[in-house]
């Protein structure tokens, strides 16, 4: 489904009970994060927030909007399960043998005839265009999250870079703190690519066009945190989700094209020339603060956007937090491309208490001895999988997002000296564990049960298991007992 407007996408939220009203004025710093905390921290992820009056600010600010699976579900139109179906089918497709088999990877083909983004004119995130002395950061209701923070912070904003080289576009998701009413901090991480191309300007030591987009259809939000391989176009699964290629609209003052629909649009650059500065410290996903680094300033030559916009933001903190439902949906998502790569994967999980990198849950149908190991290997390969710093395997009967379960079969079936993985690698950048910034070591947990290879002299037990004849039976004479009460 294809939001006109991030305000659409409100109203279907206020329609479906998934969003309290805030009509009284509330302040972005510090206030507005203690009403988040609490909805993000309720059962399946509580409400989406719009407060309407925002302190010192213009504009509304929507909080929460992304942080459960029905609101997912509300952002994609369909189920994630359904998604990731749509996404394995594709997978899969392979030349027809015969006319039926054609029709249906016709129809295969046809689901992809939205993913190409197209250029417009013009659109509703041109309706106020604002240039040199009337950009001021100051109309918009940028929250301070937490106590320690060094300053306001955008925490939902869409990075918009390109290869100098190739013209590839890039959409990430940098938080940017605020320096004054024109500057901000570009918190681009030395493994992302928004960094990757500052590196080259910095070679061909020019300046660097970047625009930053907030709101618009909130699958683009979506979609500027899956993790896409470095030149694969975010607009592009943005328009396969929506079922409806993204109007993209050239920027006021740099070569740069962004969504058409968007609330706002942050057009600047950043001077490879210019000297990093101190950003920092910021109350991070990992639960604690991230201390000052230097980073970039991005400069603001132009603020364009609707007259109605509404501007989304996020918090960030000690887990769980709305962030989850985003990085969850992820993983459900790409499960079948990672499938491709290691077809004996059944079933991933990033767990809310694992701030995403700390730790990973998957199960596997083992196939041979070591199974576990080979595979933890292979995902440490894998993109920004190389942070993980603890891989878990458990076998396929395992359901890797009951924590209980998947404790027990750790306690149960591990054994220190076999079946534990120690190496090291790439780290995130976020991590303040790590002896050095960006590397660090890491553990895999072999927690299937072992194969006679695997063991030394003494047999492997079977798990207990109640009769399914006897559990038939007794769920027949529960059921009659609730009848009779």
């Amino acid at each position: 489904m294809a939001y006109s407007s991030l305000r659409e996408f409100v109203e279907r939220l206020d329609h479906e009970g998934e969003l309290i009203r805030v009509p009284f004025e509330v302040d972005p710093v510090l206030e507005i994060s203690e009403f988040a905390d609490r909805q993000m921290k309720s059962p399946a992820g509580g409400k989406a927030l719009l407060f309407e009056k925002t302190k010192g600010a213009q504009f509304p600010l929507l909080i929460n909007a992304w942080g459960s699976e029905k609101r997912m579900s509300l952002v994609l139109g369909r189920t994630v399960a359904e998604c990731a179906d749509e996404m394995a089918s594709l997978m899969k497709a392979k030349p027809p043998s015969s006319f039926s088999e054609a029709m249906k990877l016709l129809g295969t083909a046809l689901e992809l005839r939205h993913a190409k983004p197209k250029s417009v004119g013009s659109g509703p995130c041109k309706e106020v265009v604002l240039k040199d002395d009337a950009v001021d950061l100051s109309r918009l209701p940028i929250q301070k999250c937490w106590p320690d923070d060094a300053e306001r912070f955008f925490s939902l904003p869409m990075v918009f870079t390109t290869d100098p080289d190739t013209g590839a576009r890039n959409v990430g998701m940098y938080r940017m703190q605020v320096i004054d009413r024109q500057t901000t901090f570009m918190h681009w991480q030395m493994h992302k690519t928004g960094a990757r191309h500052f590196r080259r300007h910095v070679e061909l030591g020019t300046r660097m066009p970047v625009a930053v987009c907030l709101g618009g259809d909130p699958v683009y939000t979506f979609s500027a945190t899956a993790p896409l391989p470095d030149g694969v176009d975010e607009m592009m699964l943005a328009g396969y989700l929506r079922q409806k290629s993204v109007e993209m609209v050239k920027c006021e003052t740099i070569p740069i094209e962004v969504p058409a629909d968007c609330d706002f649009v942050l057009e600047g650059y950043v001077d490879p020339k210019e000297p990093l500065g101190m950003e920092g410290p910021f109350g991070d996903h990992t639960g604690y603060y991230t201390l000052p680094e230097p980073y970039p300033r991005f400069h603001i030559t132009a603020i364009t956007h609707r007259r109605d916009a509404i501007y989304p933001s996020t918090i960030v903190g000690r887990p769980p937090m709305e962030d989850f439902y985003l990085g969850d949906a992820s993983v459900r998502l790409f499960l079948p491309m990672f499938k491709m790569n290691f077809p004996e994967l059944v079933d991933m999980c990033l767990p809310a208490e694992g701030a995403f990198h700390n730790m990973v849950v998957v199960s596997i149908k083992k196939g041979f001895p070591y199974h576990a190991m080979k595979l933890m290997h292979g995902l440490w390969g894998m993109g920004q999988m190389m942070f993980t710093k603890c891989i878990v395997v458990v076998d396929a009967d395992v359901n890797v997002r009951n924590l209980s379960e998947v404790a027990f079969r750790v306690c149960a079936n591990v054994d220190p000296a076999r079946d534990i993985v120690m190496t090291k690698g790439p780290a995130d950048v976020l991590d303040h564990a790590t002896p050095v910034m960006g590397f660090g070591s890491k553990m895999g947990i072999d927690a299937t049960h072992k194969l006679p290879a695997e063991r030394d002299t003494r047999p492997w037990p079977p798990i207990i298991k109640m009769d399914g004849s006897v559990k038939r039976r007794v769920d027949e004479l529960m059921q009659h007992i609730a009848r009779r009460t």
